[in-house]
């Protein structure tokens, strides 16, 4: 499905990040989402992740971060946020069993506050903090609580395919999360989540989410 400049549907993206972290921003959690379902979305590109906010975003997100989410009646920020709104709209993101559209839902958010800060720490602390005397240290003292989670996690899978037996919101931001590990290794001792995340990332929405974030960061700022 292509980005649909005329679509009622907006998702903010930005302008420019460093190549480490182009596919990886966290509006593809959202044209993701968008993808699985069908909606067509237009793009707003804002500002580089360092760059000076214009009022106008910082009125849509007051951290001055991507995404947000506007469509008529509505302006939402936050990525978990996002997710669980458009879940709301199709039940291939969100089963309509109020328990089970419960239980994926609280994968989001584990996804999102038991899992990504670990590993998003230890990632900026890589690389924001090369050279320095302290960075081994803080790696050392950061990676037993990632490798807790992980293992926590596999347990849960086991040899699932989904962690509650079909493709949720709570995939798509779980797989999102680990897919940007930075050590290899955290995922390397559990096959079944390596696996989990390849079958994630081989969806043909994931894939047209991520070409469409790539193509937005070559092109000409507007």
């Amino acid at each position: 499905m292509p980005v649909d400049p005329n679509s009622a549907i907006e998702v903010t993206a930005y302008r420019w990040v460093p190549e480490m972290a182009r596919g990886f921003v966290k509006d593809m959690r959202v044209r993701w989402a968008l993808e699985e379902i069908g909606l067509p979305y237009r793009v707003r590109r804002v500002s580089g992740a360092g760059g000076e906010k214009s009022p106008e975003h910082l009125a849509d997100q007051p951290f001055g971060q991507v995404p947000v989410l506007r469509e008529p009646g509505l302006s939402l920020f936050e990525s978990g946020a996002i997710l669980v709104h458009l879940g709301g709209k199709d039940e291939r993101l969100l089963p309509l069993d109020p328990a089970a559209r419960a239980r994926a839902i609280s994968w989001v958010f584990a996804a999102l506050n038991s899992v990504e800060p670990i590993t998003q720490a230890l990632m900026l602390t890589r690389r924001t903090s090369e050279g320095q005397p302290w960075q081994a240290e803080a790696i050392a003292a950061m990676r037993p609580f990632a490798e807790q989670r992980i293992a926590r996690l596999a347990a849960v899978l086991g040899q699932s395919e989904w962690l509650e037996g079909r493709f949720t919101i709570g995939d798509l931001a779980m797989a999102d999360v680990l897919r940007a590990v930075p050590d290899a290794e955290l995922l390397a001792g559990h096959p079944n989540l390596a696996a989990y995340v390849d079958r994630a990332t081989a969806r043909p929405a994931f894939q047209a989410a991520m070409a469409a974030q790539l193509a937005d960061f070559d092109a000409e700022p507007v």
